[in-house]
C-alpha cells in the first residue's frame, strides 16, 4: 500500500547550471494540505514545476502513488492525476467563462462526467455560474482565480498543486480564494500549496515547509511553525 501520493527526495533543479533547488526532500499524504512559504527567489515555483515535469530535475526522485514520474512528459502527469494551477492564470481572454473551464476537461471522453464536474466547479465558485456566459477579460483578478482554479479542477485531479492563488487580490479576495482552498480540503482532495500570505496559508495547512534559497531549512504541522520563534522572527518579522 502506498503511504504518500507525492513524495520527493532529494530533488535538485538547475537554471543554466546554476543551482536552484538544492536537496529538496517532501511528501503529500492523501487528504493533506501540504503549504510551501519563503521569500521570493526561495524556488518554491520551481520546486511546482519539476512535479509538473515543466521543469527537469537534475537529480533525485518525484514519486505519484509509487511511481516515479520525474522523467514523465507534463500531458503524461495530468493524465495519473497531478494538475498544476500556476501564478499567471493562463486564461484565453476571450472564450467565456465556462469555454475556459471546460479546458481542464480535455482528458476526459465522458461529457456526463465533465457535465458533473462541472457543476461541482458552480458550487464551490457559484458567482462563476453566473459569469458563465462573459469572457474571461471583463472578470477581475480574484474571479479569473476562481476560473483558473475551477479549470484546474474539472480532471478532479487526485493532487492539486496551487502557486500563489491570493497573488495580487484585494485583501477580501485573498479570505475567498483561501476559504475555496479550505473547502476543497475538506472535501479531501491532496493539495501543495505555495501561497505568500504565509500566516493564513499555514493555518489552513496540515503540514508546511519553508524553503530558503532552494534548501527545506524547517518543517512540521502548521500551527507549529507559526508558533516558531525562527520561523516568527524570519518570517512574520515578531
Amino acid at each position: 500500500m502506498v503511504k504518500h501520493i507525492l513524495e520527493i527526495d532529494d530533488l535538485k533543479v538547475r537554471y543554466s547550471g546554476l543551482p536552484v533547488i538544492q536537496g529538496v526532500s517532501l511528501f503529500v499524504d492523501p487528504g493533506e494540505t501540504v503549504c510551501v512559504v519563503g521569500s521570493n527567489g526561495a524556488g518554491k515555483s520551481t520546486l511546482l514545476r519539476s512535479v509538473m515535469g515543466a521543469q527537469r530535475a537534475f537529480s533525485g526522485r518525484i514519486v505519484f502513488q509509487g511511481r516515479e514520474i520525474q522523467r514523465l512528459r507534463t500531458e503524461e502527469i495530468v493524465r495519473l492525476g497531478i494538475v498544476y494551477v500556476p501564478e499567471e492564470k493562463m486564461l484565453f481572454k476571450p472564450l467565456s467563462v465556462e469555454e475556459n473551464i471546460r479546458l481542464g476537461a480535455y482528458i476526459l471522453k465522458d461529457e456526463n462526467r465533465v457535465r458533473k464536474n462541472l457543476e461541482f466547479v458552480y458550487e464551490l465558485f457559484p458567482r462563476l455560474r453566473e459569469r458563465r456566459t462573459q469572457a474571461a477579460s471583463t472578470l477581475s483578478g480574484g474571479e479569473q482565480q476562481m476560473v483558473a482554479i475551477g479549470r484546474g479542477l474539472m480532471s478532479r485531479p487526485q493532487l492539486l498543486m496551487l502557486d500563489e492563488p491570493s497573488l495580487g487580490l484585494a485583501p477580501i479576495l485573498v479570505d475567498e480564494v483561501l476559504d475555496r482552498v479550505r473547502q476543497l480540503k475538506q472535501e479531501g482532495i491532496s493539495i501543495l500549496l505555495v501561497e505568500q500570505n504565509v500566516r493564513e496559508a499555514l493555518d489552513l495547512a496540515d503540514r508546511g515547509y519553508v524553503l530558503q534559497t532552494g534548501r527545506v531549512v524547517e518543517q512540521g504541522e502548521g500551527k507549529e511553525l507559526l508558533e516558531s520563534d525562527r520561523f516568527r522572527q524570519a518570517f512574520l518579522g515578531i
